[in-house]
């Protein structure tokens, strides 16, 4: 099979497409073919060495794909060859074939195409977990989300709209801001000149927001730290701009808000009902057509360089795939 391969820490062209050897499954585990693996912002801090859990080298990156049970290993109960899934296996996804364990497999219907089964699942739960659990939103508050094109922007519009919040969504251009907003967010903010701070207050008569979803850091959360509402929670869910900024501890006293870490992985290990019941929640939502996952582009596996790249340069808007096998399977 070929696989995607991370053999020095570095840029994307460090990266190699190599035939490396089938999978096996072993107990409780399924070997997936993989039709389309979904690319995500800690890859490439990962594959620069810069991810809070290296694996060994060498590795393959990719958390989620779409695809179909090739083999079943023993003691694994509730699936069998053939069946449609999204996986998140942590890593290995950027392969013809990834070895998955049975809590990250879950079946998919016929009328959801692997792209998008490979791109729902760490945007959502991520989202998800941040509003839910972490900033515990209420109907009626006001949520601002930086980063709003990207995948987890885009899902904590979506989301945040469902709980009934006011939302204000935050990009670096027009262009973004016009993408965004099929989610349909209340306001649009285009931070690209510097100015969020202001333009936020001037959004909410003062005040600032309830609830801040910052993807971004750098910048953007020391002015984020002063456009929060009194009992204002700023989660802190990634660092795109590349800079881990410091949380000014008297803004905290005088705001009365509080700066609440969001780590979807962590959660679901030590919390791993709570994370399974929003995944079901999510899926209902889909079901029911109330949240629509967006794939913007989607690269051949043999342009995995282009895709990584999508990120590094920032032009991330909603998700971005790469297509392993096509639907028929060639």
């Amino acid at each position: 099979m070929k696989a995607i391969l991370c053999k020095s820490y570095g840029p994307p062209d460090n990266l190699s497409l190599e035939e490396v050897d089938d999978l096996k499954a072993g107990e409780k585990e399924a070997v997936v073919d993989v039709y389309a693996a979904s690319l995500n912002f800690p890859d490439t801090l990962q594959i620069e060495g810069k991810y809070q859990f290296q694996p060994p080298m060498p590795f393959t990156p990719g958390s989620e794909v779409g695809g179909v049970i090739r083999e079943v290993g023993p003691g694994l109960e509730g699936f069998s060859v053939g069946d449609r899934v999204m996986a998140t296996p942590s890593i290995g996804g950027m392969a013809e074939q990834v070895i998955v364990p049975g809590p990250a497999l879950r079946k998919i219907p016929d009328s959801m195409d692997f792209r998008t089964a490979a791109g729902f699942a760490m945007v959502y739960t991520t989202s998800y977990h941040a509003l839910k659990q972490r900033a515990q939103l209420q109907a009626g508050e006001t949520l601002l989300v930086l980063g709003a094109s990207g995948g987890v922007g885009l899902a904590a519009v979506e989301l945040g709209k469902l709980m009934g919040a006011r939302v204000i969504a935050a990009a670096s251009s027009d262009e973004k801001l016009e993408f965004v907003k099929q989610a349909g967010p209340d306001e649009l903010v285009n931070y690209g000149d510097g100015e969020l701070k202001e333009k936020v207050k001037a959004l909410t008569d003062g005040k600032g927001a309830d609830v801040i979803y910052d993807p971004v850091g750098g910048d953007l959360f020391d002015q984020a730290t002063r456009c929060i509402n009194w009992n204002g929670r700023l989660l802190v869910v990634g660092f795109a701009s590349g800079r881990i900024p410091q949380y000014p501890a008297n803004l905290a006293l005088l705001k009365g808000s509080s700066m609440v870490g969001v780590f979807l992985g962590r959660f679901r290990k030590e919390e791993p009902e709570a994370y399974e019941k929003n995944f079901q929640e999510l899926f209902d939502l889909y079901t029911e057509g109330r949240i629509r996952p967006i794939v913007t582009a989607s690269y051949p596996m043999e342009k995995y360089v282009d895709a990584f790249n999508v990120f590094t340069e920032r032009r991330v808007m909603g998700k971005v795939t790469l297509e392993v096998r096509t639907e028929s399977g060639s």
